[in-house]
């Protein structure tokens, strides 16, 4: 999120994180921006203050996105609900809002996954109100939330990645978040920045591409499976042979990009079996990871691969923060935009190739060929132990992700 607002025109007066590597990370990136790395419960609104230069009021914006997991969409699908606020990790909200009670940005923005605006299970939604209304009250300011579930790849990101973000002003500014600009089909201006358009310039060393062969059970059946797909390919309504069940798998077991298409969203701890993988059947490069998430080209990424990765898929995309940033800018703090178009979008690189040519099914799963029952549906599978409502968001995500 810093390096899309700070492409946006904003400039990083305080950053904070927990984790050490994304710290050698940031500070290898911007060594003249001040880094606490501690738990935001154990740092206080007057330290961030200090170290950052500022006094009570001075910020302009305040952005944050406390750790997501507790609000996931893959514990609803296994087993029906999550955490929520029960997890011990959604205590970052709550640090979240003691901070912007205690420094009052002029504009804050919070991000986090879809997953905490479910209908019948948003606690976490109800208390980001309850918490604005209480700092409202207590110090006198106006913070009116406006918030909306955004897909990256609406807005040039060459991703499909839903996310849930909030604004507000500490005078109770109207907001209204950006338009998309970019859709399937023409829909709107401009068709989906794709994965082609990403990845097409970043060459990959013969040493690189040893270090990023799928190793594991289910390897040699990636190149069986064609671009754009996962295993559904091989389940009873796929194109393949059926190995699988329908659902049986989370949805991005073998899962593979399409040149032609924006990527599936980068996951931050995945297994050896989980995708996105390029299309070349192995997995995808540092600087790939982090150019499908619109990081600056010059982005140095420390740490082994499996942090990379964590880093990355914990990231919001660069290009989506800078087009809020740019919004925020112009509309809530009245100040001109530092260039006409975002500075971190992506050029379309066409044609796009050809898909890559499948290889046959390996004999060593044709075992695996039958007839397989197909999920029982959210909550009522192996791990679950009650039965809840699917909700419908999710039920209408993974539908379209199926098509």
């Amino acid at each position: 999120m810093d390096y899309g607002f700070e492409a946006a025109g904003f400039s990083i007066a305080v950053a904070l994180d927990i984790d050490p590597i994304a710290a050698q990370t940031y500070t290898a990136n911007r060594p003249e921006v001040p880094y606490i790395i501690r738990d935001i419960a154990s740092v206080s609104s007057e330290e961030i203050l200090k170290v950052g230069k500022l006094k009570e009021g001075e910020a302009s914006l305040l952005i944050g996105g406390p750790p997501c997991q507790p609000f996931s969409k893959a514990g609803y699908w296994v087993l029906g609900d999550s955490g929520r606020l029960e997890d011990p990790r959604a205590a970052t909200l709550q640090e979240y809002f003691r901070v912007v009670k205690e420094t009052l940005p002029e504009v804050i923005v919070l991000e986090n996954v879809h997953g905490i605006v479910y209908s019948g299970k948003e606690e976490g939604l109800l208390f980001i109100f309850d918490q604005l209304e209480q700092i409202n009250r207590e110090r006198g300011v106006s913070y009116e939330p406006y918030w909306q579930v955004l897909n990256a790849a609406d807005y040039g990101v060459p991703q499909l990645r839903q996310r849930f973000f909030l604004v507000a002003h500490r005078e109770g500014k109207v907001f209204n978040f950006p338009e998309p600009t970019h859709g399937p089909n023409g829909v709107v201006s401009k068709e989906y920045t794709v994965a082609w358009d990403a990845l097409a310039d970043i060459k990959v060393s013969e040493k690189e591409l040893k270090s990023l062969k799928v190793r594991g059970k289910w390897a040699d059946l990636l190149p069986s499976i064609p671009e754009g797909w996962n295993y559904l390919w091989h389940t009873d309504r796929g194109g393949g042979v059926p190995l699988f069940g329908w659902r049986t798998r989370y949805w991005n077991f073998l899962l593979k990009l399409a040149k032609a298409k924006p990527a599936w969203t980068i996951t931050a701890n995945p297994g050896p079996a989980i995708g996105p993988f390029h299309w070349e059947n192995r997995r995808l490069s540092p600087r790939e990871l982090a150019a499908l998430q619109t990081f600056p080209k010059e982005i140095k990424l420390m740490g082994s691969y499996r942090d990379v990765q964590r880093q990355i898929g914990n990231a919001v995309p660069s290009l989506l923060a800078e087009v809020i940033g740019r919004k925020i800018l112009r509309d809530l703090l009245g100040k001109d935009l530092p260039s006409e178009k975002p500075l971190l979008r992506l050029e379309p690189k066409r044609p796009v190739p050809e898909p890559e040519p499948l290889q046959d099914v390996p004999k060593k799963y044709e075992s695996l060929i039958g007839n397989h029952k197909p999920h029982p549906g959210t909550g009522k599978g192996p791990r679950s132990q009650r039965k809840v409502t699917q909700p419908a968001l999710f039920e209408e995500l993974v539908d379209v992700a199926t098509e």
